[in-house]
């Protein structure tokens, strides 16, 4: 990467030449028209004449009706937007269209690739496809096939649009931008078909554009789910992704305001980006502002009314459309922003602009493209063969760097199969559908020196036969650091999103990795494993276990098939008779890693039965977005499960909604008490007695059960200036809870700003983060030993019933699998057999004192508060500031620093925040020396 600190206005020196610094201007526009030097020959003339088209080709106000961004008010629909992109193939040898996948509610995700007339041919196509993806691996691609890609090639650009439903412009100037280089004839529209394979999505969600929704159909926000592919709209545009990997690529957004935003951008970038995309981002920056300032983007001129750079919208977390195209794929990836308080018409202008802007710089600089692509990878190579990290790196001008990346080597990552091996496989499966390459080691290997996660080492450590190794010296190192580390080690203290999302960690599988130059004997892994490992006898049985949440999907489907199964509840392991085990199901179990083994007796233990699953909707909480969500995917679609609304309503007037369920689960949401009156509260005493199970989560779950008069644990304030944000930490586990059947006896969780809570007295405190020298939390997090001691999960009986409390929320984004087996294990708890009880349960002593105790002031909501930290001295002028935004706002000042702490009551993200963005800007034209942000 680049210095650790370099303005974003100083271009290498290297890579600025008067030829190339004219082009990226005579690049911007259809309305001007200059050959770039690098530009590959046409076949045949263009025109001087910037308005001649091919007429063949439909305009969207032929094909449509209405004109696009035009002064009309109008955006098109997700039908219409297929139907474009049919007629333009159909009538253009320019474009091929094809459908990526399917959204959840089966909507085709179309998308169409534009270049030449030879270009798109098949056969041509597939070769360029073909040589680019040769780049990325410098191994089977000398530097002499490397230079004649470059300069013979085109490079590939992707332009996609509204991944978040509401924001609808991005894809409406997508299909702009695709009748401009479908159909037209000018030298300009030839310079960028000749340069670039342009793939273009229009929107990414179709679902959450129909309904004017930001998250998809699950409620999942599609710009969070690029590492993890939970969803089916994201993990078909990757797949389509390595087919045609990018150089460059756009994801347009819209944001509050009027402005626009395009990067350089905030700070922190993730270190593991390489250089050369960051480089490319800034100089498109550049290229996009000079396209502002043409032809009325702005209104004829370029000030920042209309546009700014390095505020806001950072390029940290692997879970972005424009960090994932970056880190994992080499390419300059970016985000655009459009405020949504502009008229449609400027909104689908400027998006066009940036759009057909970042298409002019990429057609000018192609081979620099395609060369600077293929040294990355080289670059990679060399980095992971010597175990070197790249270093952390600023770009706003008056940021530094405050926390350096370590001076560690990492040359390899092993995954130990001591346990939860088939979440070890699907996080082997997911590291190879990136194009990692990954190892199963076939004898034991000593390591001299290896580090634990956790914060641990270890000397002459040795790596068992069965676990994998992933070796750093091969091209996707960036990618295996970005979501491998134990430490993201962020550079700058301004959070957009979390700050930690460490696979390993997130699956709770046991890692380890080492700067020691090794290599063990081992196999590269081409599928996933699992399955029956040996034949049982008609007479017995096979065994797995339920130790993970690949394991619990697998368990969850063979109870939906009605298969008998039984759980010994000392070791957690799940039998099924062997005439049970048939061709369908082992598919199964392989599918997801699962590995049955044979036994001669039959299967012994406590019988497991499908839950009976109410999912409460009560005061506070959205059912389309968040844990409620999460739920609807994670038990619904994943898990299979029938879940049932279960309302206030039905609690407070004991309706058979509520009674004939077996479990309860309250997502998180910002009730104290859910709403319940104390006869419901009375009912849901007097239900879970019965020997039902009441799942609460974080700060609704275990609020209304509080209340309730179901647990005896007390929510702590939280310290002044305490921040953590999506970090990870060590818990210690008590297995005498079935809860933690299947988890070890150290354990980490996620904890992104939840509630404190202090130990049950009257329950089992399963999860609780160590009070001594074990305390560990990796990410960022500010006076966090306020967490030791405290509790995470708690299992409360009530009669023959229990509530099972989660102080974190377990289901976040449905990849923190660690979490998800808890839940699971939740489900499965053996239920009690007490009949209806004539009275509710009286409410002991300890748990009467919790429910009277007061609940914190939870600025944040379902979310977390906006926090911004200063300098005691900058107190004053921050408060004026924030006063022009915000009128209700807590200050405080503690270990030398002020802090004010802004509610964000509907628990809105950063990105969807109304007035987050223009405070910051506002902060910084004040020149108010910011030490941090928490959003």
């Amino acid at each position: 990467m680049a210095p650790a600190t370099r303005p974003l206005w100083t271009v290498p020196p290297r890579r600025l030449a008067s030829a190339t610094a004219l082009a990226l201007v005579l690049g911007m526009t259809p309305l001007l028209g200059a050959a770039p030097a690098a530009a590959t020959p046409r076949p045949a003339p263009c025109s001087t004449d910037p308005t001649a088209r091919l007429a063949a080709v439909p305009s969207p106000e032929q094909a449509l009706g209405f004109p696009l961004g035009l002064g009309q008010e109008r955006v098109v629909s997700t039908d219409e937007i297929r139907r474009y992109l049919g007629a333009v193939d159909a009538a253009s040898d320019r474009v091929v269209t094809g459908v990526l996948g399917t959204s959840v509610l089966g909507q085709p995700l179309p998308y169409a690739v534009v270049s030449t007339e030879r270009n798109v041919r098949p056969a041509t196509l597939r070769k360029i496809a073909e040589d680019v993806r040769d780049l990325r691996d410098p191994r089977r691609t000398s530097a002499r096939k490397a230079a004649a890609t470059a300069a013979g090639d085109p490079a590939i650009v992707w332009v996609t649009g509204n991944v978040h439903g509401g924001e609808k412009s991005g894809a409406d100037a997508a299909l702009k931008t695709l009748y401009e280089l479908a159909s037209g004839l000018s030298c300009e529209v030839a310079r960028r078909n000749d340069n670039l394979v342009t793939v273009i999505v229009p929107t990414q969600n179709p679902d959450g554009r129909d309904a004017s929704r930001r998250q998809n159909e699950y409620g999942f926000d599609l710009n969070r789910d690029w590492f993890a592919r939970t969803q089916r709209e994201t993990d078909s545009k990757l797949e389509l992704m390595r087919r045609y990997p990018p150089q460059v690529f756009i994801d347009a957004h819209e944001m509050g305001g009027r402005q626009y935003f395009f990067p350089p951008n905030a700070d922190p970038i993730h270190h593991e980006i390489a250089g050369e995309a960051v480089d490319w981002i800034n100089r498109i920056g550049e290229a996009n502002k000079a396209g502002f300032g043409y032809n009325g983007a702005c209104g004829g001129a370029v000030t920042t009314e209309c546009y700014f750079n390095y505020s806001t919208y950072d390029l940290f977390f692997m879970g972005y459309g424009d960090t994932v195209p970056a880190a994992g794929f080499g390419a300059a990836g970016m985000t655009f922003e459009k405020g949504s308080a502009s008229a449609v018409a400027d909104r689908v202008q400027q998006q066009f602009h940036t759009q057909w802007s970042t298409l002019g710089w990429a057609a000018a600089h192609k081979r620099e493209l395609l060369t600077g692509y293929f040294r990355i990878w080289t670059d990679a190579l060399a980095q992971g063969r010597a175990g070197a990290l790249e270093p952390n790196e600023v770009v706003q001008p008056t940021n530094t760097v405050q926390f350096p990346v370590p001076d560690i080597r990492i040359r390899s990552y092993f995954l130990l199969p001591d346990r939860q091996l088939a979440d070890v496989r699907q996080l082997v499966e997911r590291l190879r559908r990136m194009d990692v390459e990954v190892y199963e080691v076939q004898r034991p290997t000593r390591l001299p020196t290896a580090r634990i996660f956790g914060g641990r080492s270890a000397t002459n450590l040795t790596v068992p036969k069965g676990a994998y190794w992933i070796p750093m010296d091969q091209p996707q190192k960036h990618w295996i650091q970005a979501i491998m580390g134990e430490d993201p080690y962020t550079p700058f203290p301004y959070f957009y999103d979390v700050s930690s999302w460490s696979n390993p960690l997130l699956m709770g599988v046991s890692t380890v990795y080492t700067g020691d130059d090794v290599r063990p004997q081992a196999r590269l892994v081409r599928e996933i494993s699992g399955g029956r490992t040996g034949w049982a006898r008609p007479t017995g049985s096979y065994a797995y276990p339920l130790d993970s949440a690949a394991a619990a999907e697998f368990t969850f489907a063979l109870l939906r098939r009605g298969v008998p199964l039984v759980r010994d509840l000392d070791s957690g392991v799940v039998g099924l008779p062997a005439t049970s085990l048939t061709r369908e199901v082992d598919r199964l179990a392989g599918s997801l890693g699962v590995s049955l083994t044979a036994r001669r007796g039959p299967a012994a233990g406590a019988r497991l039965d499908l839950p009976d699953v109410g999912l409460f909707q009560g005061t506070g909480i959205s059912t389309t977005a968040g844990s409620h969500g999460e739920a609807r995917y994670v038990l619904g679609k994943r898990w299979g499960l029938e879940l049932k609304p279960v309302t206030t309503a039905d609690i407070n007037d004991n309706t058979e909604a509520f009674t004939g369920r077996t479990v309860l689960l309250v997502p998180d949401g910002s009730s104290p008490t859910g709403g319940l009156t104390a006869a419901g509260q009375a009912n849901l005493r007097t239900w879970i007695a019965q020997g039902n199970t009441y799942l609460g989560l974080r700060n609704e779950g275990t609020r209304m059960a509080r209340a309730a008069g179901l647990t005896s644990t007390t929510e702590q304030p939280k310290p002044t200036g305490y921040t953590v944000i999506g970090s990870h930490l060590r818990v210690d586990v008590d297995r005498d809870s079935p809860v933690a059947l299947g988890r070890p006896a150290e354990d980490f969780e996620f904890n992104n700003n939840d509630p404190i809570l202090t130990p049950s007295t009257t329950g089992t405190n399963v999860l609780r983060y160590p009070s001594g020298d074990t305390f560990w939390a990796n990410g960022y997090t500010v006076g966090a030993d306020a967490l030791k001691g405290t509790v995470a999960l708690v299992d409360e009986p009530t009669g023959a019933g229990r509530a099972v409390l989660f102080a974190f929320n377990p289901l976040f984004r449905a990849y923190n699998e660690n979490g998800l087996h808890l839940v699971a294990n939740a489900l499965l708890l053996p239920g009690g057999a007490a009949g209806r009880a004539a009275t509710p349960p009286a409410v002991g002593p300890a748990r009467a004192a919790a429910a009277a105790a007061p609940v914190p002031a939870d600025l944040g909501g379902g979310w977390r508060p906006i926090t911004i930290e200063v300098a005691p001295g900058d107190l004053a002028r921050t408060r004026a500031v924030v006063a022009g935004f915000a009128g209700d706002s807590r200050v405080s000042e503690a270990n030398g620093s002020a802090y004010l702490v802004i509610p964000n009551p509907d628990g809105r993200q950063a990105d969807e925040h109304p007035f987050l963005g223009d405070l910051v800007r506002a902060l910084r034209d004040a020149r108010v020396p910011l030490r941090s942000v928490v959003a």
